[in-house]
């Protein structure tokens, strides 16, 4: 099949788009990591991060994707057979729950409708019929990337506070941090899992945790096994991350992507996301007509500003749209995960993207849904362009 013409639209939730300037950034010959000009980046990037997390308190960089984070924050934590509670949103709460079973823990899980996300209420009682507190973790993904649904992490630690419960509150922030607003120390996250592919704008291969000093003080008496990940061996590092080799070239990306993210200014760059989310909503909206295509999630309240899942009419595939998409407009889109593979699409709008980038992909999506004769409203992209101007 002959290759499409023009540059390629990565509407995809992850990875990202990279900017040019992080890419240049990250085109150089090989430097030693204990440089003294490569130390002042990596200070200056490693300080960066934690701007970004909003914290004042200790950081861990790893080479690996946020799974790797995933476990360090598991392993450095907790012992044996202790007990988490995992707050079901989709496909990467289940990952998360289903890792920890495999280091030996017992993986309790908040089960909740996928299309609407955790009753909060229902955690209060959960922590409050917890008299022994046998729950050592409440684990909770922020953005959940396979569903397109945010969690209010306030209401959980209020959850958490109200019921005087002491379990730590670690938060995978892989699809929100540098999209979603997010408050580390004021929301007063214990374990803060991360990554470099996202709203970082960076290639895939860098993770990390932001870690409390309550969650570093039970990192002291934590049993399960580790070492690469081993918060205790990167404290004695010069670096205070990375067992082994850094990633030299990637921090010279992440200084200037954090350059980026600062000179936009966070707000903006948060009111960007939410900008470009609402108006794929928009479209989307438009298309549910006809028993057309419709949102994922549910509660508004709980919408994702940086990934928007579809849910395909009855009988259709989502599959055959994204082939679309990809085949003969050059427009990548992501596919559904897990149970809802076939079932969902989703347009992701994180990261380096602009409102041209956004409607170029909607555009792409409509014109798939004709295409594969998908049920569908006609002029979604219209209502996007009129939200986007300002018209409505």
């Amino acid at each position: 099949m002959q290759k499409p013409r023009g540059r390629h639209f990565f509407a995809n939730p992850g990875p990202t788009n990279i900017p040019d300037s992080v890419l240049r950034a990250m085109d150089r010959p090989s430097i030693d990591f204990h440089d003294p000009d490569f130390v002042e980046v990596y200070e200056a990037a490693f300080a960066g991060v934690k701007r970004v997390l909003r914290t004042d308190q200790s950081l861990f960089m790893y080479n690996a994707s946020g799974h790797g984070a995933w476990e360090a924050s598991l392993t450095n934590l907790l012992s044996p057979g202790d007990t988490i509670l995992v707050l079901e949103s989709g496909y990467f709460s289940d990952e998360w729950a289903a890792m920890a079973r495999n280091h030996g823990l017992e993986a309790r899980t908040l089960q909740a409708d996928w299309r609407r996300g955790v009753d909060i209420a229902a955690l209060r009682a959960e922590l409050a019929a917890d008299t022994g507190h046998a729950i050592k973790a409440v684990c909770a993904v922020h953005n959940e990337t396979a569903t397109g649904l945010m969690l209010p992490l306030p209401a959980i630690r209020t959850a958490l506070d109200a019921t005087g419960h002491p379990a730590l509150f670690l938060v995978d922030t892989i699809s929100s941090l540098g999209s979603l607003d997010f408050r580390m120390d004021e929301w007063q996250i214990d374990c803060v899992v991360g990554g470099s592919q996202k709203g970082l704008m960076l290639p895939t291969g860098m993770s990390f945790t932001g870690v409390s000093a309550k969650a570093l003080a039970a990192h002291r008496n934590a049993k399960l096994s580790r070492f690469y990940f081993d918060w205790g061996l990167m404290e004695k590092r010069s670096q205070k991350s990375f067992i082994g080799t850094v990633p030299v070239n990637i921090f010279y990306g992440l200084r200037e992507s954090i350059r980026l993210l600062e000179e936009e200014g966070l707000d903006n760059v948060h009111a960007r996301h939410t900008r470009l989310a609402e108006a794929t909503r928009r479209a989307v909206r438009v298309w549910a007509a006809n028993d057309g295509p419709q949102l994922f999630c549910m509660s508004p309240d709980r919408f994702s500003d940086s990934v928007t899942a579809i849910l395909m009419p009855e009988g259709y595939d989502a599959e055959a749209v994204r082939r679309t998409a990809r085949q003969r407009f050059n427009v990548s889109l992501g596919g559904g995960l897990g149970k809802l593979g076939g079932r969902i699409f989703r347009i992701g709008h994180l990261g380096d993207l602009n409102e041209p980038m956004l409607l170029g992909a909607l555009a792409a999506v409509e014109m798939s849904l004709r295409i594969n004769q998908v049920p569908h409203g006609r002029g979604g992209v219209d209502a996007a362009m009129a939200f986007l101007a300002g018209d409505d």
